[in-house]
């Protein structure tokens, strides 16, 4: 079995009214309750889940000492906008 087909049981606890709404979903689309579950979960972790965890991940970055100095960043924005002005003052002449 490879890691994209390992799967783990969890129980979770939902207003009878949500679940009640995935199960009408999974009847229209003549799936099962858990099919239209993952999906969901899938598309959570594609947005907000997944701006949350690249968050993360760019704070451990920081702590790992990764980042780059602002100030480092800001003098090669400038010179490269210096570069491109300097470039179109060169060509209008």
């Amino acid at each position: 079995m490879s890691d994209a087909t390992k799967t783990a049981q969890t129980s979770l606890r939902i207003p009878a009214d949500v679940l009640a709404a995935y199960d009408r979903i999974a009847a229209a689309l003549d799936r099962d309750r858990s099919w239209v579950m993952l999906r969901a979960l899938r598309l959570y972790l594609d947005g907000e889940g997944g701006d949350v965890l690249r968050e993360v991940e760019g704070l451990a970055q920081l702590d790992r000492g990764e980042g780059v100095d602002f100030d480092t960043v800001q003098a090669e924005a400038e010179a490269i906008v210096a570069q491109a002005h300097d470039g179109r003052s060169r060509a209008a002449e």
